[in-house]
């Protein structure tokens, strides 16, 4: 018997896909990476700036290689455009939009990868795309996301590894992230939160599961085990080190070397995890033999992809325009001016807190009196955002460590200023000269929130209805000691006086 050395090209009795066919088809697929180059880009920047998501640049090539793998279907299943998936197409066109118009990368990035398996649906159809459809799915695994899960991570740690420490038989004093033992001072901090780990491990798991096994629930428990061990592994990481630390009187594992044992230590638990799933591997099921009609039902069926190619490149491209007018129509190149004039107190100085934000296009800051204690305000006001100028961003915190100041513990609440509520934040913030109580909350479209969710929706549509995107941060911090109540009842008494004359400043500047 002959065969064939290239079965994904030609298969029996003409069943070799067209060129030209194939050629509509990259250059579809090719279309959302030219028309949102931007976003591509900033995809990147965040592999090159971030080590936890250096792996994004493997997955376009895993992506490739795992089609590469199925390259058999290519041959006995035609290309049948599958015209609905135009519509998920613009769905994914329309979330983009939105989330760009509110400053959401990572939706943005989410928006435009899933694109492309999009496409490839709408494309070639929902056989020979569903054939495919981990290899197309796994490109999501490119976007760098999952930083959203550090706190939550870091807050696990500490239980966990304070817990264990106890149950050592080792006294701690701890506060929120920060503990003390008889030998010395640990804190939990963002490289000790494991989301490296985390992210490695799903990826990792994901891929694995694919290629071993068949069975659903055999995919669904090995990737639900890649989510639980890397965490639980991290705990005992965070606590083997602490303890090495101890036992060697803070000789050992309190540099560079306990992020070696870390990567060490998860690399072993990463083996075994995989070494035992090996047991339950499952053979991959044998492809169905190619028949004369299916191979010529893969020439004969392709003419229909360049309609359905172009359609779907045209709904593409009607986002990146739609973005071009909103952000001529929303930008104001106005000036920002925030004047402290209408403030109820006199400011005494300058604050000795400060916040670690980008760079606003006005500032408002002052040190007051209220409630017989010092109040230090900080407002900070945003227009024409950008990627490098947010008002609601990851990367702007109360805390700036760079000063010496650090976040112990952060809570929702909601305050009774004036008659009326007042959703916010409460931080605490330890510095090198005590620790403040901090309050803080967003403006944005002419309404004070402090959910960030419910800010970015309200800064998106503003912009989408031409009104721009201004907004602010506002924050007042106040020393607190023992009795925070004390702490909250001078910010209660400054904001009572001086909340509404903020409210109207902010108002003021946004209506120049």
């Amino acid at each position: 018997m002959l065969m064939n050395d290239n079965p994904a090209l030609s298969g029996a009795a003409g069943g070799r896909m067209a060129v030209p066919t194939v050629a509509i088809i990259v250059a579809a697929l090719l279309a959302p990476l030219l028309l949102y180059w931007s976003t591509a880009a900033s995809i990147v920047s965040v592999w090159n700036s971030s080590e936890t998501f250096a792996h994004g640049y493997a997955i376009a090539p895993i992506s490739l290689w795992l089609i590469w793998r199925r390259r058999e279907v290519f041959q006995h299943i035609p290309v049948a455009p599958w015209w609905p998936a135009i519509g998920l197409l613009a769905l994914c066109g329309a979330g983009w939009l939105v989330a760009r118009a509110g400053e959401v990368g990572v939706v943005m990035q989410y928006a435009f990868v899933a694109m492309f398996p999009a496409m490839a649906l709408a494309v070639m159809g929902r056989r020979l795309a569903g054939a495919l459809t981990f290899p197309l799915l796994f490109l999501l695994f490119a976007v760098p996301f999952g930083e959203v899960f550090v706190q939550p991570l870091i807050n696990f740690t500490a239980d966990f590894t304070v817990a264990a420490v106890r149950a050592t038989g080792i006294p701690v004093l701890r506060n929120g992230t920060m503990f003390e033992l008889p030998t010395g001072n640990w804190s939990v901090v963002e490289a000790c939160s494991g989301v490296r780990y985390l992210i490695s491990s799903i990826t990792l798991g994901c891929l694995y599961a694919y290629l071993s096994y068949r069975s659903a629930w055999r995919r669904a428990l090995f990737i639900g085990l890649s989510i639980v061990v890397p965490i639980v592994a991290n705990g005992l990481r965070a606590y083997m080190i602490v303890m090495i630390g101890h036992t060697s009187d803070m000789a050992l594992a309190t540099g560079v070397d306990h992020l070696i044992y870390g990567w060490l230590f998860f690399g072993l638990v990463m083996f075994i995890m995989f070494w035992i799933g090996s047991y339950w591997r499952e053979d991959e099921a044998p492809v169905a033999p190619v028949t004369a009609a299916g191979s010529a039902a893969v020439a004969a069926a392709s003419r229909p992809v360049l309609g359905a190619a172009i359609v779907a490149v045209l709904v593409c491209a009607l986002w990146p325009a739609l973005a071009y007018v909103s952000d001529k129509a929303a930008h104001n190149p106005a000036p920002v001016e925030l004047d402290g004039k209408r403030l109820a107190s006199n400011p005494q100085g300058m604050p000795t807190w400060s916040p670690s934000y980008q760079a606003a296009d006005a500032t408002l800051r002052g040190s007051y009196s209220a409630g017989g204690a010092p109040v230090e305000l900080n407002v900070l006001y945003y227009r024409n955002q950008g990627p490098d100028k947010r008002l609601i961003s990851s990367v702007n915190r109360v805390d700036s460590r760079k000063e010496g100041f650090q976040q112990v513990a952060s809570s929702g609440r909601v305050e009774d200023i004036g008659g009326q509520p007042l959703a916010l934040r409460e931080t605490r913030v330890r510095g090198p000269h005590g620790n403040y109580l901090v309050w803080h909350w967003n403006w944005v479209d002419g309404s004070f929130t402090a959910n960030d969710y419910v800010g970015k929706l309200r800064q998106a549509k503003a912009k989408l209805l031409m009104h721009g995107d201004d907004g602010a941060a506002l924050m007042v911090a106040t020393p607190v000691g023992e009795n925070p109540e004390t702490a909250r009842a001078a910010l209660r008494s400054f904001l009572g006086a001086n909340l509404a004359p903020l409210e109207a400043t902010l108002e003021a500047a946004r209506g120049r």
